[in-house]
């Protein structure tokens, strides 16, 4: 009944959303200054009610253009694979030198692949890029079947079979274990599409490293517990109804528990910059929040999974980790360069979560491997903002063109 509360919540505040946006449309089509016919802060009211909503639909990426080398290149995206679970979504670039080809893998957490915005943008500077487009769970028929964690494995396989030889794949946070055995499995297979270089960014391949709060409260419950407790059936208006799902709404909240100070922050700094008609501030803190608040939910399976393999008995970190009833050999990973990020104050994945991949990948060369610690930023600076522009990205560019 969790989602069923969700939903009816969501149902009673949305008739005031309404009225609050009829009200705003109707101040705005008067002609006149709108500001004194209402005033500031009954304005930025009305407005802040409006906002009160989760989206549960993939914002854009909204990417027209990028500059690559001495000119500005239109961006097109395409769907390359169209999977239930997902799609491999393509940023096309009219340019006709050939660069080379990268693989976004997204993370499965609750929010869309559009948070990896930023990092999309600035990779597409010197790189052909593709991304994993996750769907919304409770939209998937339960016809559609399961999604678990080895499925995911699966789905990054497919994708880089279908970009193709010669490319390379980038994950970031909670993905990085199913790509690093995506990897492996190829390895061990010969694939010809395993990929020339894998860069893992802040994910937590052996979990058991400096455990964080999000660590540690994995850890602290039973898997009957998260069953009981978060998952839930999807209303039977939407797509997946009846499908059992880890909600979006949840992780957010968990998320947002963890930083509430600054969230509260945040919101109040929105209403006095719309009462005072600061629009172009509070654009920045809308246009964030607007992708914050846009939820995706995760499959039962994948979720409970996830907890109970790469928390609980860090399977991959352990070599206990198995693909469709087969053990994942790390070793025999010879040929695919390893580049590994960290982020010196993360406090979601911790120091040497991620670098722990080194070890599992013996068999690489010295001059395969190579580790970043990138000081003085958090999780998400690890993957966008300045520090991700100017620092980590050069090291990721450097990584792929050695291999090229």
């Amino acid at each position: 009944m969790l989602y069923q509360a969700y939903q009816f919540q969501d149902d009673l505040i949305a008739p005031f959303r309404f009225l609050a946006k009829g009200w705003l449309d109707l101040f705005s089509a008067t002609g006149c200054d709108v500001r004194k016919l209402a005033g500031g802060e009954y304005l930025a009211a009305l407005e802040m009610i409006t906002r009160f909503e989760l989206s549960h639909e993939r914002p854009d990426f909204g990417i027209r253009t990028v500059r690559t080398g001495n000119m500005i290149a239109d961006v097109e995206q395409e769907v390359t694979l169209d999977l239930p679970f997902g799609k491999l979504l393509h940023f096309r670039k009219n340019v006709d030198v050939v660069q080379p080809r990268v693989l976004v893998v997204a993370p499965l957490s609750g929010h869309f692949a559009t948070l990896l915005r930023g990092t999309v943008e600035t990779l597409l500077q010197d790189h052909d890029v593709y991304i994993t487009d996750w769907t919304n769970a409770r939209d998937v028929p339960v016809s559609a079947g399961k999604f678990g964690v080895e499925d995911y494995v699966a789905y990054v396989i497919r994708f880089l079979e279908t970009i193709g030889p010669g490319g390379h794949v980038l994950a970031v946070c909670q993905p990085c274990v199913q790509t690093l055995a995506a990897v492996a499995v190829m390895s061990q297979d010969n694939n010809p599409a395993t990929p020339l270089s894998m860069t893992l960014m802040a994910g937590p391949i052996d979990p058991r490293e400096s455990p964080t709060q999000v660590n540690e409260f994995a850890v602290s419950k039973s898997l009957a517990w998260f069953e009981h407790s978060l998952i839930t059936s999807v209303p039977l208006r939407y797509k997946g109804g009846g499908r059992r799902v880890y909600p979006g709404f949840l992780q957010l909240v968990a998320f947002m528990a963890m930083n509430m100070d600054r969230h509260r922050s945040a919101h109040k700094k929105l209403y006095d910059h719309l009462a005072k008609g600061e629009i172009e501030q509070a654009e920045k803190i809308k246009t964030f929040y607007d992708e914050y608040f846009a939820v995706l939910d995760l499959t039962e399976e994948f979720y409970i999974e996830t907890i109970d393999r790469i928390f609980h008995k860090a399977e991959l970190a352990t070599g206990e980790f198995t693909y469709r009833g087969r053990k994942v050999d790390c070793n025999a990973i010879r040929r695919t360069a390893l580049l590994t990020v960290e982020g010196g104050r993360d406090d979601i994945c911790s120091l040497g979560q991620t670098a722990a991949a080194h070890e599992l990948c013996s068999s690489l060369r010295p001059h395969l491997k190579r580790h970043h610690l990138q000081a003085n930023v958090g999780h998400y600076g690890v993957f966008a903002g300045k520090r991700w522009d100017n620092e980590i990205y050069p090291v990721v560019r450097n990584m792929i063109l050695a291999v090229e």
